[in-house]
């Protein structure tokens, strides 16, 4: 074996280890950290243009996988908790984008749509997420898994609400404090 043909072996097994571990890491990452991740978390699946945000809250892993694979692993995961449920954040620039602009948006939309389902999806323009994440991140944990999407203004943003208490549970407590 010649030198040029083991650097390319040796590339391509390291690019493939790097692609496992990073795999393996980002889901152990949200297993571990689900459990205690609760009201006003956040869980954020990024293209992979997404800034590295420097708020001391906000940790950044670079997961190595396809946005749709994230997001429904994401999603299955919270599906199987009780504490919390998300509440899902869409940057209002997205459905404007276009196919000639950005290859594989239509596609992306059309995937991303099924896969959300009948959950509610709220939309804002993308500075006020960001403005968003920014805040919470000075007080509480946000899990920001950047994957290897191409695509812009298609990251989703997840903001952790508590499963077992609702607004109208909390207008009740909160009007019988009043009086």
């Amino acid at each position: 074996m010649n030198f040029r043909t083991f650097l390319v072996a040796f590339l391509f097994a390291a690019a493939s280890a790097f692609s496992t571990h990073a795999q393996e890491t980002w889901q152990k990452t949200l297993k571990q950290q689900l459990p205690l991740l609760g009201h006003r978390n956040w869980i954020v699946i990024a293209d992979s243009a997404y800034p590295w945000q420097t708020a001391p809250g906000i940790e950044t892993i670079n997961t190595g996988a396809s946005q749709l694979e994230v997001v429904h692993a994401v999603l299955d995961a919270l599906g199987k908790v009780q504490h919390v449920r998300p509440i899902i954040y869409l940057d209002a620039e997205m459905p404007k984008v276009p196919e000639a602009d950005a290859a594989g948006i239509t596609a992306y939309r059309d995937a991303l749509t099924k896969l959300l389902g009948q959950r509610e999806v709220q939309s804002l323009p993308h500075e006020k997420i960001i403005a968003k994440l920014d805040e919470a991140g000075k007080t509480f944990h946000v899990l920001l898994l950047k994957t290897n999407l191409t695509i812009p203004y298609t990251s989703v943003f997840l903001q952790l609400d508590c499963a077992y208490w609702n607004a109208d549970a909390e207008k009740r407590l909160r009007g019988a404090l009043d009086k």
